[in-house]
């Protein structure tokens, strides 16, 4: 039979569990950073002229502001990134986003990066002109972009036809954008019951 809740509440003397010691964490973070000053001493030391005091601590990188030069975003990065990745992008620096985008195109063109760079500015140049400034413009010139590209695959001509299921007679829609069916029965139904139930 089990005991009542009143025994135990008297005996609330729960045994702590033991202190783990944090002693061993602290001696191997403290062995590694040891080990990781003590190698990039030794490759300073291997970089440097022979008449350099040993004493003397390798020099700190400074990290310059650099603007991109698609989307015009800044980093702050070390002169040897920038050098880095200017010398990958024909003597443009352009941020992380930038790249990935860059390398992405870089794909569709067949791997020439000229034309994946041209390209990603070009579209970045047109954005910043209008894009901010205006973005449902921005936004109805993307949806025609779509419906370009969905007759061009289909070998349709540039007008976009609207889509019914009427017209399919029971086939499979081929592509495009379909209409979907008014939400307004429904708002009408939902407002209805509400003015029954009031």
């Amino acid at each position: 039979m089990a005991p009542h809740a009143d025994a135990f509440t008297r005996s609330n003397n729960f045994p702590k569990p033991p202190r783990l010691s944090n002693d061993n964490l602290h001696r191997t973070t403290s062995d590694i950073s040891f080990q990781l000053s003590k190698e990039a001493l030794d490759n300073y030391k291997e970089a440097a002229p022979v008449d350099v005091d040993e004493n003397q601590l390798p020099p700190i990188s400074e990290v310059e502001d650099a603007k991109c030069e698609c989307c015009g975003m800044s980093e702050e990065c070390t002169p040897e990134y920038i050098d880095r990745v200017r010398n990958k992008y024909l003597g443009k620096w352009i941020c992380g986003l930038c790249a990935e985008a860059v390398k992405e195109e870089k794909e569709k063109t067949g791997g020439k990066i000229e034309e994946a760079l041209s390209a990603h500015m070009n579209r970045c140049a047109k954005f910043n002109k209008f894009g901010r400034e205006y973005p449902a413009l921005l936004t109805a010139e993307a949806m025609r972009d779509i419906l370009r590209k969905g007759s061009r695959l289909e070998g349709k001509s540039l007008r976009a036809k609207t889509f019914s299921h009427r017209d399919n007679k029971g086939a499979q829609n081929k592509g495009g954008i379909a209409r979907s069916s008014s939400c307004i029965p429904a708002i009408i139904r939902e407002m209805n019951d509400l003015t029954v139930a009031n």
